[in-house]
């Protein structure tokens, strides 16, 4: 009952958002992609600030979703990486200031796997859940008296008709 005493219920109640640690962090201006490089400098400062060749720097095309002059890369998932060597970080297996996909939490070990070969190709998986599901429509389709009994319409008494009499004996 400690948790319950006048004081400490008094503090909570003082304490303002604006002592929140949470509302001290701020995105950093170093990891945010700067503006669409237009002209060829641009270009070689956005390679420079990525780490990157200036023949290897290629920016995500402008589409209106604000990447700006972050590379494009092509997407590889961590899985893909060398399990062995000495990574600054190993459980994403990347090293430290190396630049990654712009969706690069969507490759992580446990989630999407681009490198994955399916086991069976997607054209066959598709011709047997169409054959499943085609069989099963038949089946019901022209298989509906097995299935579903027809019942006869119910025998009520109409008015005005007799339909039994009792003898008066």
């Amino acid at each position: 009952m400690a948790l319950l005493k006048p004081t400490f219920l008094f503090s909570i109640t003082r304490r303002s958002i604006g002592s929140s640690h949470v509302l001290g962090a701020y995105w950093n201006k170093d990891w945010e992609p700067g503006p669409y490089p237009r002209t060829e400098e641009e270009k070689a400062a956005a390679a420079k600030k990525y780490g990157l060749l200036k023949e290897e720097y290629i920016p995500i095309p402008d589409d209106g979703d604000g990447a700006g002059d972050y590379p494009a890369f092509k997407p590889y998932s961590v899985e893909g990486r060398d399990p062995h060597y000495p990574w600054d970080f190993p459980e994403y297996r990347r090293n430290f200031n190396e630049a990654m996909h712009e969706n690069f939490n969507m490759y992580t070990e446990e989630k999407y796997n681009v490198e994955r070969k399916l086991r069976y190709p997607m054209s066959a998986m598709l011709a047997a859940f169409l054959g499943v599901m085609g069989g099963t429509f038949f089946l019901v389709d022209q298989c509906k008296y097995t299935a579903f009994l027809p019942a006869m319409p119910r025998h009520l008494p109409e008015p005005g008709v007799s339909h039994y009499k009792y003898s008066r004996s």
